[in-house]
């Protein structure tokens, strides 16, 4: 079965969900609907310029001030200078003409039209400027938050459509909402004055009204349209992450070469085709259907206007009115028809932007659940060792049925050396996740020196956990720097960085680069950036562990990619440094188990065994089977390699 549209499974805003009126008398429930929640989603809008900078406002509203009444004072003057001409032809003072007040009113429009000039070119910048820090600001606001969300949003399709919609929109959205808000202050300023100079003029009052009456269908149209094309393209948040997705994995550098050798190029170039042509062929349909809609109302506005332009002539033709009064009014029927249309089309765009903004608004409320309990949470004791106790510990991944972890019960003692054992898919990373707390148990709990993990400061705790993960970070920053991600709160310092590149065995390879602990890593920014292979990036990254001042160490698969003597090497500078600390091994050779105090075998997410490994080997269970299987390998190899040598 399809899934169904984001507004139907709930993600979507509740306005998604708001039916077109059925008729007229529905209409003032679908304005309430429309307008629900607009200006709390305006003031966001504008608190978030706001803090963004409040030059920014101020500046943007004197703009629109004086666009909003240069226009104004420039069809008044040119009235003033075409009837001036007019009344002065044939009188025989033609010669007089750059002595009489006309040349004064062609000095003041010129002026005028400078200063709209400047403005406009000040506008400009100011809208560049003001949209590159709201910009910053935006996408500051999303990586600060995105520091505090749960991982266990990152395992749910609907934080991606948040997150891809934030991303998306929220960046360049508030200043252009911005700019259109004070476009309309503008608009309006021009609509009031011009709607003031026909009130005035010789019976063209009613003008106003035809304008405002055939404005209204396209008000209904705008609106209406704004919110099918939101809840389009909030439905099709789908679509636009697969599009996204195919069109970055051919350029993927860690792909690169599977896709070249795999010739799986055009396998993604048509999965990407096939998803536009569906995304494209509605959005097409919903500009045409609405361009239909403005042509027709384009030729009745047209019609309109040219009834009042042949009423506001004959006044011409009986002598009522002059040819400036003519140009003036004409011009701000124009201005007064142009003015409602931009409102209205503004209006509506502001609308569906204040409607992209509430995806910023969810992913911003996007609640953490990973927090301390406790009002005034505990801290951890550092720089000791510590006791760790599973107690009927179950788990399973948010919008799952299926437990990873079912009734789990162990207790690490101080300084102890743990390895997990199990087949892939057993639970081991899943147990780590729950043991630094990155996730919560579904059932039972963690305690930390008899405290529930619950009970502590997030951060703090974070602090205790040396950890590797077997799909560690590649950072694009230089060596040193990788290095000194193990420890980021303390100072870099070089020596104590080279200390944990020794231990790692990774300083064989980093003292043969170009610039050492310096060397640039990664050709993302830099062109001198290298590229390391799997090998020597896992060397770097067990060297973030070392340079971890840490009182438990975590180590999932941390030697996968290094051959059996240099994880050997590993294991024995880790039982060297280790001393009182808690250290915990995921690895499936199982060599390494052999130092280790406790091991846990893990089976389809339960314990079924556990001790250390002359006792699993008495007992001839899983263990005895997974370390027999692995020996008589190694036995073979080294018997097969002895023969070749003979």
């Amino acid at each position: 079965m399809p899934a169904k549209p984001n507004a139907e499974r709930g993600f979507g805003p509740k306005y998604a969900k708001v039916p077109p009126p059925s008729g007229i008398k529905d209409l003032p429930r679908y304005l309430n609907e429309l307008l629900s929640g607009f200006f709390s989603r305006f003031a966001y809008i504008i608190s978030l310029v706001w803090n963004t900078g409040h030059w920014i406002l101020l500046v943007m509203s004197l703009i629109a001030l004086l666009q909003g009444l240069i226009p104004v004072f420039s069809s008044i003057i040119s009235k003033d200078i075409i009837n001036a001409l007019q009344t002065s032809l044939g009188t025989g003072k033609e010669s007089e003409f750059f002595q009489s007040n006309v040349f004064m009113l062609l000095c003041f429009f010129f002026l005028i039209q400078v200063l709209s000039r400047i403005i406009g070119s000040i506008s400009g910048a100011v809208h560049r400027i003001a949209g590159e820090k709201v910009v910053k600001q935006v996408k500051s606001m999303i990586m600060e938050k995105s520091k505090e969300i749960d991982l266990a949003s990152f395992d749910q399709v609907s934080f991606y459509e948040k997150l891809e919609n934030a991303n998306r929109e929220a960046g360049n959205r508030p200043i252009q909402i911005l700019s259109q808000v004070f476009s309309m202050i503008s608009t309006v300023i021009q609509l009031v004055s011009y709607a003031a100079i026909m009130i005035a003029a010789p019976n063209l009052w009613w003008s106003i009204l035809v304008i405002a009456a055939v404005s209204i269908p396209s008000a209904l149209i705008n609106f209406i349209y704004r919110r099918k094309n939101f809840n389009y393209v909030w439905r099709r948040s789908k679509d636009r992450r697969q599009m996204n997705y195919c069109s970055d994995i051919l350029v993927n550098k860690d792909l690169v070469k599977e896709i070249r050798m795999f010739d799986l190029g055009d396998e993604f170039t048509g999965r990407y085709k096939k998803v536009f042509t569906s995304y494209y062929k509605g959005l097409v349909k919903l500009i045409l259907d609405e361009n239909i809609w403005h042509t027709v109302i384009a030729i009745v506005t047209s019609v309109s206007s040219l009834v009042l332009y042949a009423a506001i002539a004959i006044k011409v033709f009986t002598g009522k009115i002059l040819i400036g009064d003519y140009t003036l009014y004409t011009s701000a029927i124009t201005s007064i028809s142009f003015s409602i249309s931009s409102l209205i089309n503004n209006s509506a765009t502001i609308y569906e932007g204040t409607l992209f903004i509430d995806n910023l608004i969810s992913f911003m409320n996007e609640k953490a659940t990973i927090v301390p309990r406790l009002s005034k949470p505990k801290t951890v004791t550092h720089g000791t060792a510590h006791t760790i106790e599973f107690k009927n510990v179950s788990f399973k991944y948010p919008d799952t049925e299926k437990y990873v972890l079912k009734n789990i019960n162990l207790f690490f003692r101080p300084g102890e050396t743990v390895v997990l054992v199990g087949l892939n898919g057993a639970g081991k990373t899943t147990l780590i996740k729950l043991l630094t707390r990155l996730y919560d148990p579904t059932e039972g709990e963690i305690l930390l020196d008899g405290v529930n993990l619950k009970d502590y400061d997030v951060k703090d705790l974070y602090r205790m956990f040396g950890i590797i993960f077997q799909d560690f970070g590649k950072y694009a920053v230089t060596v040193g720097e990788n290095i000194h991600f193990g420890d980021i709160a303390r100072s870099y310092d070089l020596d104590e960085i080279m200390d944990a590149a020794k231990k790692s065995n990774a300083s064989d390879y980093i003292d043969k680069l170009p610039d050492t602990y310096d060397t640039p890593l990664m050709r993302f920014f830099e062109p001198n950036g290298l590229e390391l292979s799997i090998g020597q990036w896992q060397k770097l990254a067990i060297s973030r562990a070392f340079y971890s001042q840490s009182d438990v160490l975590i180590l999932d698969e941390p030697t996968a990619s290094l051959d059996p003597m240099a994880e050997q090497e590993i294991f024995n500078q880790f039982d060297s440094l280790r001393k009182d600390k808690t250290t915990i091994f995921v690895s499936h050779r199982l060599s390494s188990a052999t130092v280790a105090s406790l091991i846990v075998v893990l089976e389809n997410g339960s314990v079924i065994e556990q001790g250390d490994h002359l006792e699993l080997m008495a007992k001839r269970g899983k263990y005895y089977e997974l370390f027999s299987t692995q020996a008589k390998r190694y036995i073979t190899e080294a018997e097969h390699i002895n023969g070749e040598d003979i």
